[in-house]
């Protein structure tokens, strides 16, 4: 079995073209087994990309960078040919077809992509606020979330908390349980940004029992008995009556759909 070794350049993080090489090396070492991948991030002279070229040659590594300075990129191309080193320019094609279609010239700026910015620390203070609040540990999050999710065990509260927070949403979830009364916060907040999540008891029945196993528990405990969670669904829905909240069924969603979901029904409540 041959090797193969990659060096990924970039004058920013090297993020994307590690992402592009890994996408492309799974289709033939799903492992990486005897792929070898080497990040050289932040590349900002002329003498680290000869450096890195003349370790290449001795190494018989492929080079993949992601360059947005002109001259770089084709200092970089000039080395691999005269030292007979296969090489990819991953942004210099797209650059330049973007320049022409736009008729501008590229700024040329590495690292504006992941410039620390108000959108950035945004999504930062939402990811810790879903962490902070999940699963109804603090029930003071409530009142202060923009989003707030409800549901038996297993109703995919916690992934879609942390998947609208990265689109910004603060979101506090509470879990519904016939034995436990739901705190106080949860009946002082608009029922507009509160979403009860609902799923059949079928598909919930499976997926308890697959959580159980995974514990390394006994499919058949109470957790994943159908007439528990029967019983917990109907408590579920008298809680949701008496806060007015909509529900929506995640029983065959997404994360993804069910968030985009929340976010259309938030946007319309905005724009009325």
């Amino acid at each position: 079995m041959k090797n193969l070794k990659i060096f990924v350049v970039s004058d920013s993080v090297g993020e994307t073209g590690e992402q592009v090489v890994k996408a492309a090396a799974t289709q033939f070492r799903p492992n990486f087994d005897g792929i070898i991948i080497r990040r050289f991030p932040h590349i900002s002279n002329d003498n680290h990309i000869k450096n890195i070229v003349e370790i290449a040659a001795m190494q018989g590594a492929i080079i993949v960078y992601t360059l947005v300075e002109k001259q770089k990129r084709q200092l970089m191309y000039n080395l691999c040919q005269q030292n007979n080193i296969d090489c990819i320019d991953l942004l210099g094609p797209i650059i330049h077809l973007f320049s022409h279609r736009l008729e501008e010239s590229p700024l040329e700026e590495p690292g504006i992509v992941h410039k620390l910015d108000d959108d950035y620390f945004q999504k930062v203070e939402a990811i810790e606020f879903a962490v902070k609040y999940d699963d109804g540990r603090d029930p003071r999050g409530i009142l202060l979330s923009d989003v707030v999710l409800i549901g038996v065990s297993r109703t995919s509260k916690t992934p879609l908390s942390q998947y609208l927070a990265h689109k910004r949403y603060k979101v506090a979830n509470v879990p519904i349980v016939p034995e436990v009364e739901p705190p106080e916060e949860l009946f002082q907040v608009d029922p507009r940004k509160c979403f009860g999540l609902v799923i059949s008891p079928e598909k919930l029945n499976v997926i308890r029992k697959q959580r159980l196993i995974a514990l390394g528990l006994s499919d058949d405990a109470i957790y994943a008995k159908r007439d528990r969670i029967e019983r917990e669904i109907a408590h579920f829905y008298k809680v949701v009556e008496k806060l007015g909240c909509q529900v929506i069924d995640v029983t065959n969603k997404a994360v993804e759909e069910t968030a985009n979901d929340i976010i259309e029904r938030l946007e319309r409540l905005k724009n009325k």
